[in-house]
């Protein structure tokens, strides 16, 4: 959306600067602002990684310096799935864990491929751990 913003403004920059618009530097403008987005969207999908066991679900974050927040598996009370339009083109979507932790505690694997197969995957852990007694 930004991006589409700052062709606009770029297309009303140049018709105010030259009588008319140039429609060169809205396109250079634009293809900029997405090759921002995706390299920002690369960047943070190369410095996570979600894992899934058969008692834990940690999220692993960062390049340089890390942070890992995991959950055990018996604290999991709803799992959900989304998807925006945008995300269902690309085959990814975003995963909400709801624990029996505190409600800020924002427990969320996003921008995962297939994140309906996961949900599957997390539901048989789950009923993995329920025959175990755990």
């Amino acid at each position: 959306m930004l991006t589409v913003l700052a062709g606009a403004a770029a297309g009303v920059v140049t018709a105010l600067a030259v009588g008319h618009v140039q429609a060169g530097w809205v396109i250079a403008v634009v293809l900029v602002g997405f090759v921002v987005v995706i390299a920002g969207g690369l960047m943070r999908r190369m410095r996570t990684t979600y894992t899934i066991t058969n008692q834990r679900l940690t999220i692993d974050v960062g390049l340089l310096s890390r942070n890992v927040r995991q959950t055990r598996l018996e604290r999991i009370q709803n799992v959900g799935a989304s998807q925006t339009p945008f995300e269902r083109l690309l085959l990814i979507g975003t995963i909400d864990f709801d624990t029996a932790a505190e409600s800020d505690f924002d427990f969320t694997f996003r921008g995962v491929a297939h994140p309906h197969r996961i949900v599957r995957t997390v539901d048989r852990a789950l009923q993995g751990l329920q025959r175990s007694g755990v």
